[in-house]
């Protein structure tokens, strides 16, 4: 890998697409609006503003790390490439059947979300694996012939493959390819690849997600490269993978399927930094930009993962309702509620805000772009929290006036409000609907979420981030320099890292040490050469065997050393898992059989340790030049509030709410509850009055 003095993150977003370019420790950001038509275009205008703002030549930089919304966005909306799933004899229609589990346990009338593949699309082929990878019936190689000719023939773009057991055994799905690909020139996904992990369903949804979204992954990532190159850039691409760790294009082109949530992860990655340099145990990280808002819970300076997470939920957002994919994932609960996110009044005459977003194109009534329907953007700005002629930097004026005409005719009207308290109708639902979200998320979780301290970043949060706190109990945010680009900086501090999966069935007592071994020796190999693909540093791994009480429908994690073992563990490994299950439900439980489910080696490069601060929360206060009337949501009225420009504050400096704290990419709003005072390292602390 070349060196690293000059890196670059850049983050598709569903409204901005955000740069952030790191010239030998300083930062150069930008955002421009994501287009939609051509999305690397974007990516490239942004990389001609900063570089120019740098002063340097594409050809200086060392290396960009790329995130992006687009395999998402292509499964949300079904714009994908007409795929072929291959599967077992009688195991055709699993991806429709889902599992008995019902997301809306009383709902009669229930609608199950349409598979991401119809079932005229669906071939199946004999032969079975058993549960403990046994071969119980040879493949049926001539009708895999005879399938392959008429997939030939149908005029589809991509192939999945997913035979029941395959991840104890992939032996017929790797024959399958072999079959397939002297007929086809098409790209075939194999699940034993894809998400070798139990679990049919979403095995199969997983690789049908893959071979979806491959094609029109493979083709951006190829007009990107290209395109770069066009413009004189020479250093690596990588991509960073939902995960929280870089990869290269190819194999993010292979398995785009990992990119689903790569945006959001940088984000964690950027909170997660901020708490380690802070020194905070506790932190709720909070991600609002045009589109959606994200909500993390880190703990000792990680963010939680998981190995499963939804995409699109169709039913009201209730968990179960959307298409589940079964790969590592830093865990977040995600909402509809951005700045873009669009204001209505429902049937019962209450207000709605989101899912449906104006994203760029049109983008809010305010931009004057075309939209005619009331965003978030538009209630902020009808409350005095932004400057219309200062918005990103000054290079998108607003229209007040067409925010006014937006919000009355589609929520004042309705309601027999004027536009003011209209707009704080609709700022007050999505604060409440992102509070509730981070509620239930650490409830789920045994958290309490007072006990953190929140991190805002993106562009739309620190304009809600106190009231969210003021909603949450929350008494301390963060909001860090760069906070409107906050995903695109946390690209340039993610490891090279993969972590590696795959299920293996088996009772903890009187395992068998070697074939554990085996399994675990495998996996490190497979974790490591991803990783080394973009770097020789040093490297640290992570053990996890995620393990139940035989007959539960569910495991948990349990961490192993990094070692060969034996069958003297056994008496260790019991008892990690028994310390595991009192932390998640109390106590452990006498009787039952223990067994392992699944395991995970996570590879990842070692960076060097945050220089630690010590944070303050005592400043000297300061007077603003400027003021204007904000409402105040904690009062109810506009209040005179104090005007600051970020870039004129010193450490030290405490600004005393009510205020607004302005930057290029974003404001912060500090509500009258709380004062802001600056750390040494330029980040906003907002703290409690009394706190």
């Amino acid at each position: 890998m070349m060196g690293q003095d000059i890196r670059l993150g850049a983050d598709i977003g569903g409204t901005f697409t955000d740069v952030a370019l790191d010239v030998r420790g300083t930062l150069y950001s930008t955002k421009v609006l994501t287009n939609y038509a051509a999305p690397e275009q974007g990516i490239l205008d942004a990389i001609a503003i900063v570089a120019g703002n740098a002063g340097i030549s594409l050809a200086d930089i060392d290396l960009i790390i790329h995130g992006t919304t687009l395999a998402t966005n292509a499964l949300i909306e079904r714009r994908g490439a007409r795929t072929a799933l291959i599967t077992t004899e009688g195991f055709r229609d699993v991806i429709e059947m889902r599992t008995e589990n019902r997301f809306e346990q009383y709902d009669l009338n229930i609608t199950l979300p349409p598979p991401l593949i119809p079932r005229e699309d669906r071939y199946s082929v004999a032969g079975r694996i058993s549960a403990q990878g046994e071969e119980l019936q040879p493949l049926d190689e001539a009708a895999l012939e005879d399938i392959a000719r008429q997939i030939k023939h149908a005029g589809y773009e991509a192939v999945a493959v997913g035979f029941i057991h395959s991840y104890m055994n992939d032996a017929h799905e790797r024959r399958a390819r072999e079959i397939l690909q002297r007929h086809l020139d098409l790209p075939i996904s194999l699940s034993a690849e894809v998400s070798p992990q139990m679990r049919e369903f979403e095995r199969f949804n997983t690789v049908c997600a893959n071979a979806y979204v491959r094609p029109l992954m493979a083709s951006y990532l190829q007009r990107l490269q290209i395109r770069l190159k066009e413009m004189g850039a020479v250093c690596p691409v990588y991509m960073i993978h939902s995960g929280g760790g870089l990869i290269s294009v190819d194999t993010a082109a292979q398995f785009p399927v990992r990119l689903v949530e790569s945006g959001p992860a940088g984000g964690a990655i950027f909170a997660a930094d901020i708490a380690r340099r802070f020194g905070l145990e506790r932190v709720v990280s909070y991600d609002m930009g045009g589109t959606t808002a994200k909500i993390c819970l880190i703990e000792g300076y990680q963010p939680q993962t998981a190995r499963t997470f939804e995409v699109a939920r169709t039913y009201r957002f209730c968990k179960g309702s959307g298409m589940p994919i079964s790969i590592p994932v830093i865990e977040m609960i995600e909402i509809g509620a951005g700045g873009g996110s669009l204001a209505w009044v429902d049937a019962l005459g209450r207000i709605q805000v989101g899912p449906e977003s104006a994203a760029s194109e049109p983008g809010p009534a305010c931009y004057d772009r075309g939209g005619q329907r009331p965003a978030v953007t538009d209630a902020d700005l009808l409350l005095g929290k932004l400057d219309p002629d200062n918005f990103a930097g000054g290079k998108i004026p607003l229209s007040a006036q067409a925010s006014r005409q937006a919000v009355l005719k589609e929520v004042g009207q309705p309601l027999k409000l004027d536009a003011q308290n209209a707009a704080f109708g609709i700022c007050d639902v999505v604060d409440e609907n992102m509070a509730n979200a981070a509620r239930v998320h650490a409830v789920e979780n045994g958290k309490n979420i007072a006990e953190n301290t929140m991190i805002a970043f993106g562009g739309a949060a620190p304009l809600h981030a106190a009231r969210l706190c003021e909603k949450l109990g929350i008494d301390r945010c963060l909001v860090p320099r760069g906070a409107g680009v906050g995903s695109a900086i946390g690209f340039l501090k993610a490891p090279f890292g993969y972590e590696a999966v795959a299920s293996q069935v088996a009772r903890l007592k009187g395992f068998d040490s070697a074939a554990l071994n085996l399994l675990l020796d495998d996996l490190k190999r497979t974790a490591e050469g991803f990783v080394r693909e973009g770097t020789q540093a040093d490297i640290e791994r992570e053990i996890t065997a995620f393990m139940r009480y035989a007959g539960q429908g569910w495991e948990i994690p349990v961490s192993l050393p990094d070692r060969a073992f034996s069958a003297d563990d056994e008496g260790m490994i019991e008892a990690a898992f028994r310390d595991r299950y009192a932390q998640f439900f109390g106590r452990a439980v006498e009787g039952p059989p223990i067994e392992f489910v699944t395991f995970s080696v996570k590879v990842q490069e070692i960076h060097p340790a945050a220089k630690p601060q010590a944070l303050q929360d005592q400043g000297q206060a300061i007077a603003a030049d400027r003021r204007r009337p904000v409402f105040d949501p904690a009062l109810g009225c506009e209040q005179d509030s104090a005007i600051v420009e970020r870039d004129t504050l010193a450490a030290g400096a405490r600004i005393s709410g009510p205020a607004i704290i302005v930057e290029r990419e974003t404001s912060t709003v500090v509500t009258s509850p709380f004062d802001a005072i600056v750390q040494a390292d330029g980040t906003l602390l907002l703290v409690r009055k009394g706190h």
